[in-house]
């Protein structure tokens, strides 16, 4: 099995797009998430380093500009999707993959404060 770890830019840009309220709070993730044309079509438009940035996780030991390198996507390639957060925490959980689902854990939280779906705590 894969190892992967966490990817800190596309941490910092869904942070950005969450806080700059660029989420959808109710999708089917399974009919929205980008398939392999969509994928291909933002790489040859926005290149390997901007399409990185989608993805919560890094697959260690492979080639930088390879699809195979990134996994987790969270989002549509304009917007975070609460289902794909979802996704990721729960895919990460399942594989073992603590620190990339303590990461979609955490964007999850934050995407869920900033939405008001969860209080702010006192």
């Amino acid at each position: 099995m894969a190892s992967y770890s966490v990817n800190p830019a596309a941490v910092a840009r869904a942070t950005r797009l969450i806080d700059a309220r660029q989420y959808v709070l109710d999708s089917d993730w399974g009919d929205v998430q980008p398939g392999a044309a969509e994928q291909t079509a933002y790489l040859e438009a926005h290149g390997w380093a901007d399409y990185a940035e989608w993805h919560l996780g890094l697959t260690d030991g492979a080639n930088d500009e390879t699809k195979a390198r990134h996994a987790f996507v969270y989002g549509d390639f304009r917007r975070v999707h609460r289902t794909a957060l979802i996704a990721c925490v729960y895919r990460a959980s399942e594989w073992r993959h603590k620190d990339v689902e303590l990461a979609a854990h955490d964007l999850l939280q934050r995407l869920d404060r900033v939405s008001g779906l969860t209080p702010r705590s006192t």
